[in-house]
Protein backbone atom coordinates (compact mmCIF):
# COMPACT_ATOMS: atom_id res chain seq x y z
CA UNK A 1 0.00 0.00 0.00
CA UNK A 2 1.21 3.52 -0.79
CA UNK A 3 0.95 6.09 1.94
CA UNK A 4 -0.75 9.26 0.72
CA UNK A 5 -0.09 12.55 2.39
CA UNK A 6 -2.68 15.19 2.87
CA UNK A 7 -1.31 17.14 0.00
CA UNK A 8 -1.29 14.21 -2.38
CA UNK A 9 -4.15 14.04 -4.89
CA UNK A 10 -6.85 11.52 -4.10
CA UNK A 11 -8.19 9.35 -6.90
CA UNK A 12 -11.86 8.75 -7.11
CA UNK A 13 -12.94 5.38 -5.75
CA UNK A 14 -13.56 4.02 -9.22
CA UNK A 15 -10.07 4.85 -10.39
CA UNK A 16 -8.23 3.49 -7.38
CA UNK A 17 -8.92 -0.10 -8.25
CA UNK A 18 -7.87 0.44 -11.84
CA UNK A 19 -4.57 2.07 -10.88
CA UNK A 20 -3.62 -0.44 -8.20
CA UNK A 21 -2.64 -3.42 -10.41
CA UNK A 22 0.11 -1.61 -12.43
CA UNK A 23 1.83 -0.33 -9.31
CA UNK A 24 1.51 -3.70 -7.68
CA UNK A 25 3.04 -5.44 -10.69
CA UNK A 26 5.96 -2.97 -10.79
CA UNK A 27 6.86 -3.59 -7.17
CA UNK A 28 6.27 -7.31 -7.03
CA UNK A 29 7.51 -8.38 -10.48
CA UNK A 30 9.92 -5.92 -12.10
CA UNK A 31 11.91 -4.76 -9.09
CA UNK A 32 12.88 -8.30 -7.97
CA UNK A 33 13.85 -9.09 -11.60
CA UNK A 34 16.13 -6.04 -11.74
CA UNK A 35 17.78 -6.74 -8.39
CA UNK A 36 20.44 -9.31 -9.53
CA UNK A 37 21.80 -7.16 -12.42
CA UNK A 38 21.96 -4.14 -10.17
CA UNK A 39 23.84 -6.09 -7.55
CA UNK A 40 26.30 -7.37 -10.17
CA UNK A 41 26.84 -3.85 -11.45
CA UNK A 42 27.44 -2.60 -7.94
CA UNK A 43 29.97 -5.34 -7.26
CA UNK A 44 31.71 -4.54 -10.55
CA UNK A 45 32.10 -0.91 -9.58
CA UNK A 46 33.50 -2.00 -6.23
CA UNK A 47 36.12 -4.31 -7.80
CA UNK A 48 37.05 -1.62 -10.33
CA UNK A 49 37.76 0.75 -7.46
CA UNK A 50 39.89 -1.85 -5.71
CA UNK A 51 41.86 -2.67 -8.88
CA UNK A 52 42.34 0.92 -9.95
CA UNK A 53 46.19 0.60 -9.92
CA UNK A 54 47.36 -1.94 -12.51
CA UNK A 55 50.52 -4.02 -11.78
CA UNK A 56 53.79 -3.28 -13.64
CA UNK A 57 54.78 -5.98 -16.13
CA UNK A 58 58.26 -7.48 -16.19
CA UNK A 59 58.42 -6.44 -19.83
CA UNK A 60 58.20 -2.73 -19.04
CA UNK A 61 60.90 -1.11 -21.20
CA UNK A 62 63.87 0.44 -19.47
CA UNK A 63 63.83 4.22 -19.77
CA UNK A 64 66.76 5.52 -21.79
CA UNK A 65 69.61 7.26 -20.03
CA UNK A 66 70.03 10.96 -20.51
CA UNK A 67 73.04 13.24 -20.09
CA UNK A 68 75.29 10.28 -19.29
CA UNK A 69 73.34 9.34 -16.17
CA UNK A 70 72.21 5.85 -15.27
CA UNK A 71 68.78 4.77 -16.42
CA UNK A 72 67.82 3.75 -12.86
CA UNK A 73 67.86 6.14 -9.92
CA UNK A 74 67.19 3.45 -7.33
CA UNK A 75 68.95 0.13 -6.86
CA UNK A 76 72.56 -0.93 -6.43
CA UNK A 77 75.27 1.59 -7.24
CA UNK A 78 78.15 0.34 -9.37
CA UNK A 79 81.31 2.41 -9.06
CA UNK A 80 84.59 2.03 -10.88
CA UNK A 81 87.05 3.45 -13.36
CA UNK A 82 88.05 2.94 -16.98
CA UNK A 83 91.79 2.73 -17.56
CA UNK A 84 94.38 1.49 -20.03
CA UNK A 85 96.57 -1.54 -19.20
CA UNK A 86 99.26 1.00 -18.29
CA UNK A 87 97.00 2.65 -15.70
CA UNK A 88 96.12 5.82 -17.59
CA UNK A 89 92.56 7.08 -17.21
CA UNK A 90 90.21 6.76 -20.20
CA UNK A 91 87.83 9.74 -20.18
CA UNK A 92 84.43 9.87 -21.89
CA UNK A 93 84.10 6.11 -22.15
CA UNK A 94 80.51 4.91 -22.56
CA UNK A 95 79.44 2.17 -20.15
CA UNK A 96 76.24 0.18 -20.69
CA UNK A 97 74.78 -2.28 -18.20
CA UNK A 98 72.79 -5.14 -19.79
CA UNK A 99 70.77 -7.79 -17.96
CA UNK A 100 70.59 -11.52 -18.73
CA UNK A 101 67.80 -10.91 -21.26
CA UNK A 102 69.89 -8.39 -23.21
CA UNK A 103 67.92 -5.36 -22.04
CA UNK A 104 69.66 -2.12 -21.16
CA UNK A 105 69.60 -1.54 -17.42
CA UNK A 106 71.86 1.45 -17.05
CA UNK A 107 74.25 3.76 -18.86
CA UNK A 108 76.96 6.19 -17.82
CA UNK A 109 79.96 8.09 -19.15
CA UNK A 110 83.35 8.12 -17.47
CA UNK A 111 84.66 11.46 -16.30
CA UNK A 112 87.95 13.14 -17.07
CA UNK A 113 89.56 10.99 -14.38
CA UNK A 114 88.10 7.81 -15.87
CA UNK A 115 85.69 7.33 -12.95
CA UNK A 116 82.08 6.27 -13.51
CA UNK A 117 79.00 5.58 -11.44
CA UNK A 118 75.79 3.91 -12.57
CA UNK A 119 72.90 2.22 -10.82
CA UNK A 120 71.58 -1.26 -11.49
CA UNK A 121 67.99 -2.33 -10.89
CA UNK A 122 68.88 -4.92 -8.24
CA UNK A 123 70.95 -8.00 -7.39
CA UNK A 124 71.65 -10.42 -10.22
CA UNK A 125 73.93 -11.20 -13.14
CA UNK A 126 74.74 -8.49 -15.66
CA UNK A 127 77.14 -7.62 -18.48
CA UNK A 128 78.97 -4.30 -18.51
CA UNK A 129 80.00 -3.04 -21.96
CA UNK A 130 82.66 -0.33 -22.16
CA UNK A 131 83.70 1.51 -25.31
CA UNK A 132 85.82 4.57 -26.01
CA UNK A 133 87.17 6.23 -29.10
CA UNK A 134 90.62 4.93 -30.04
CA UNK A 135 90.32 1.88 -27.79
CA UNK A 136 89.11 -1.66 -28.19
CA UNK A 137 85.66 -2.22 -26.64
CA UNK A 138 85.31 -4.69 -23.81
CA UNK A 139 82.48 -6.62 -22.18
CA UNK A 140 82.73 -7.78 -18.55
CA UNK A 141 80.38 -10.21 -16.82
CA UNK A 142 79.57 -9.34 -13.22
CA UNK A 143 77.15 -10.15 -10.41
CA UNK A 144 75.56 -7.40 -8.34
CA UNK A 145 74.95 -8.35 -4.71
CA UNK A 146 73.71 -6.30 -1.80
CA UNK A 147 76.92 -4.32 -1.95
CA UNK A 148 78.63 -3.96 -5.32
CA UNK A 149 82.44 -3.64 -5.22
CA UNK A 150 84.35 -1.13 -7.28
CA UNK A 151 85.20 -2.33 -10.77
CA UNK A 152 88.18 -1.34 -12.90
CA UNK A 153 87.63 -1.80 -16.63
CA UNK A 154 90.75 -2.00 -18.78
CA UNK A 155 90.49 -0.83 -22.38
CA UNK A 156 93.41 -1.56 -24.65
CA UNK A 157 94.24 0.74 -27.49
CA UNK A 158 94.98 -0.48 -30.99
CA UNK A 159 98.09 -2.62 -31.28
CA UNK A 160 101.07 -2.18 -33.58
CA UNK A 161 103.40 -4.61 -35.35
CA UNK A 162 106.85 -3.54 -36.48
CA UNK A 163 110.01 -5.24 -37.68
CA UNK A 164 112.43 -5.69 -40.56
CA UNK A 165 112.52 -7.83 -43.66
CA UNK A 166 116.05 -9.14 -44.05
CA UNK A 167 118.22 -11.91 -45.50
CA UNK A 168 119.82 -14.66 -43.37
CA UNK A 169 122.97 -12.52 -43.40
CA UNK A 170 121.09 -9.54 -41.93
CA UNK A 171 120.97 -7.54 -45.16
CA UNK A 172 117.75 -5.49 -45.52
CA UNK A 173 115.25 -6.44 -48.19
CA UNK A 174 113.63 -3.30 -49.57
CA UNK A 175 110.23 -3.07 -51.23
CA UNK A 176 109.12 -6.43 -49.89
CA UNK A 177 105.36 -6.93 -49.64
CA UNK A 178 104.39 -7.51 -45.97
CA UNK A 179 100.92 -8.97 -45.35
CA UNK A 180 99.08 -9.76 -42.12
CA UNK A 181 96.18 -12.22 -42.05
CA UNK A 182 93.89 -13.12 -39.14
CA UNK A 183 92.88 -16.56 -37.88
CA UNK A 184 90.24 -16.83 -40.62
CA UNK A 185 92.76 -16.11 -43.37
CA UNK A 186 91.43 -12.63 -44.12
CA UNK A 187 93.98 -9.90 -44.91
CA UNK A 188 93.78 -7.22 -42.21
CA UNK A 189 96.83 -5.11 -43.13
CA UNK A 190 99.51 -4.85 -45.80
CA UNK A 191 102.49 -2.61 -46.52
CA UNK A 192 105.89 -2.55 -48.20
CA UNK A 193 109.25 -2.55 -46.49
CA UNK A 194 111.35 0.59 -46.58
CA UNK A 195 114.91 0.92 -47.88
CA UNK A 196 116.23 -0.34 -44.54
CA UNK A 197 113.81 -3.29 -44.65
CA UNK A 198 111.63 -1.83 -41.89
CA UNK A 199 107.84 -2.13 -41.87
CA UNK A 200 105.01 -0.98 -39.57
CA UNK A 201 101.39 -2.09 -39.30
CA UNK A 202 99.06 0.04 -37.10
CA UNK A 203 95.50 -0.16 -35.81
CA UNK A 204 95.52 -3.87 -34.96
CA UNK A 205 93.11 -5.48 -32.52
CA UNK A 206 94.23 -8.07 -30.00
CA UNK A 207 94.62 -11.51 -31.54
CA UNK A 208 96.76 -14.08 -33.27
CA UNK A 209 97.92 -13.42 -36.83
CA UNK A 210 100.10 -14.79 -39.62
CA UNK A 211 102.79 -12.44 -40.88
CA UNK A 212 104.07 -13.07 -44.38
CA UNK A 213 106.56 -11.28 -46.62
CA UNK A 214 107.75 -11.75 -50.16
CA UNK A 215 110.16 -10.05 -52.52
CA UNK A 216 111.26 -10.49 -56.10
CA UNK A 217 113.92 -13.13 -56.46
CA UNK A 218 113.48 -14.46 -52.90
CA UNK A 219 111.46 -17.21 -51.29
CA UNK A 220 108.46 -15.98 -49.27
CA UNK A 221 108.59 -16.22 -45.49
CA UNK A 222 105.81 -16.50 -42.92
CA UNK A 223 105.54 -16.72 -39.13
CA UNK A 224 102.80 -16.63 -36.46
CA UNK A 225 102.60 -13.45 -34.36
CA UNK A 226 100.44 -12.26 -31.46
CA UNK A 227 99.36 -8.65 -31.03
CA UNK A 228 98.07 -7.26 -27.72
CA UNK A 229 95.86 -4.19 -27.55
CA UNK A 230 97.71 -0.99 -26.74
CA UNK A 231 101.10 -2.64 -27.17
CA UNK A 232 103.75 -2.92 -29.87
CA UNK A 233 105.01 -6.26 -31.09
CA UNK A 234 108.26 -6.61 -33.01
CA UNK A 235 108.98 -9.39 -35.47
CA UNK A 236 111.57 -9.68 -38.24
CA UNK A 237 110.91 -11.69 -41.38
CA UNK A 238 113.80 -13.58 -42.96
CA UNK A 239 113.77 -14.12 -46.72
CA UNK A 240 116.20 -16.51 -48.32
CA UNK A 241 117.26 -16.06 -51.89
CA UNK A 242 115.60 -18.55 -54.18
CA UNK A 243 118.10 -20.43 -56.31
CA UNK A 244 117.67 -20.35 -60.08
CA UNK A 245 118.67 -23.14 -62.45
CA UNK A 246 118.95 -22.41 -66.17
CA UNK A 247 120.15 -24.54 -68.98
CA UNK A 248 119.91 -25.67 -72.57
CA UNK A 249 118.98 -29.01 -74.03
CA UNK A 250 120.75 -29.82 -77.32
CA UNK A 251 121.41 -32.83 -79.52
CA UNK A 252 124.65 -34.42 -80.60
CA UNK A 253 124.93 -31.95 -83.44
CA UNK A 254 124.76 -29.01 -81.02
CA UNK A 255 121.37 -27.85 -82.15
CA UNK A 256 118.73 -26.95 -79.52
CA UNK A 257 115.96 -29.44 -78.82
CA UNK A 258 112.59 -27.72 -78.44
CA UNK A 259 109.72 -29.15 -76.37
CA UNK A 260 112.02 -31.47 -74.45
CA UNK A 261 110.61 -32.36 -71.04
CA UNK A 262 112.94 -31.36 -68.19
CA UNK A 263 112.22 -32.66 -64.67
CA UNK A 264 113.93 -31.57 -61.47
CA UNK A 265 113.94 -33.84 -58.40
CA UNK A 266 115.32 -33.15 -54.93
CA UNK A 267 117.56 -35.35 -52.78
CA UNK A 268 114.53 -37.38 -51.61
CA UNK A 269 113.41 -38.11 -55.15
CA UNK A 270 110.46 -35.73 -54.93
CA UNK A 271 109.67 -33.77 -58.08
CA UNK A 272 110.58 -30.12 -57.50
CA UNK A 273 109.48 -28.94 -60.93
CA UNK A 274 108.78 -29.88 -64.53
CA UNK A 275 108.99 -27.74 -67.63
CA UNK A 276 109.41 -27.87 -71.42
CA UNK A 277 112.22 -26.30 -73.34
CA UNK A 278 111.49 -23.41 -75.62
CA UNK A 279 112.26 -23.09 -79.32
CA UNK A 280 115.86 -22.28 -78.40
CA UNK A 281 116.10 -25.36 -76.17
CA UNK A 282 116.31 -23.22 -73.02
CA UNK A 283 114.71 -24.10 -69.67
CA UNK A 284 114.63 -22.41 -66.26
CA UNK A 285 113.65 -23.37 -62.71
CA UNK A 286 113.29 -20.47 -60.28
CA UNK A 287 112.70 -20.03 -56.54
CA UNK A 288 114.48 -23.20 -55.50
CA UNK A 289 115.47 -24.01 -51.95
CA UNK A 290 119.14 -24.72 -51.27
CA UNK A 291 120.01 -28.37 -51.65
CA UNK A 292 120.96 -31.19 -54.01
CA UNK A 293 118.97 -31.81 -57.17
CA UNK A 294 118.87 -34.07 -60.18
CA UNK A 295 117.80 -32.71 -63.53
CA UNK A 296 116.47 -35.12 -66.13
CA UNK A 297 115.76 -34.23 -69.78
CA UNK A 298 113.76 -36.45 -72.10
CA UNK A 299 113.17 -36.00 -75.78
CA UNK A 300 115.24 -38.66 -77.40
CA UNK A 301 117.08 -40.88 -74.94
CA UNK A 302 116.69 -39.47 -71.37
CA UNK A 303 119.76 -37.98 -69.77
CA UNK A 304 120.33 -36.95 -66.16
CA UNK A 305 122.86 -34.92 -64.19
CA UNK A 306 123.24 -34.12 -60.50
CA UNK A 307 124.04 -30.67 -59.07
CA UNK A 308 124.00 -28.68 -55.81
CA UNK A 309 122.44 -25.24 -55.43
CA UNK A 310 123.11 -22.74 -52.65
CA UNK A 311 120.66 -20.10 -51.46
CA UNK A 312 120.30 -17.35 -54.02
CA UNK A 313 122.61 -19.06 -56.47
CA UNK A 314 121.99 -18.81 -60.20
CA UNK A 315 123.16 -22.08 -61.71
CA UNK A 316 123.65 -23.03 -65.34
CA UNK A 317 123.50 -26.61 -66.64
CA UNK A 318 123.40 -27.71 -70.26
CA UNK A 319 122.11 -31.13 -71.20
CA UNK A 320 122.71 -33.09 -74.37
CA UNK A 321 120.19 -35.53 -75.76
CA UNK A 322 121.37 -38.24 -78.13
CA UNK A 323 119.21 -39.76 -80.80
CA UNK A 324 119.76 -43.42 -81.50
CA UNK A 325 118.56 -44.98 -84.74
CA UNK A 326 115.27 -46.76 -84.18
CA UNK A 327 114.43 -44.72 -81.10
CA UNK A 328 111.08 -42.86 -81.01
Amino acid sequence: MLALTADAPVLPPGHRAAAAPPWHDLVTVFLPALAPPAAVALLGLLFAALLKESPVSDLTPVPPARNGEAAYTTGLALLGSVRTPGGAAVPHAVLTLVDAAGRQCGRADSGDDGRFSLTGPGPGGYMLIAAASGHQPRAVGLTLADRAPELDVLLGGPGRLTGRVRTPDGEPVADAVVTLTDSRGDVVATTRSAADGGYRLDGLVTGDYTLAAGALGRRPGAAPVTVAGGEQADHDVELTGGAVLRGTVGNDEGRPVPDARVTLTDSLGEVAGTTLTGADGRFVFADLAPGEYTVVAAGYQPTATALRLAGGEHGERDLRLSHEPGAG
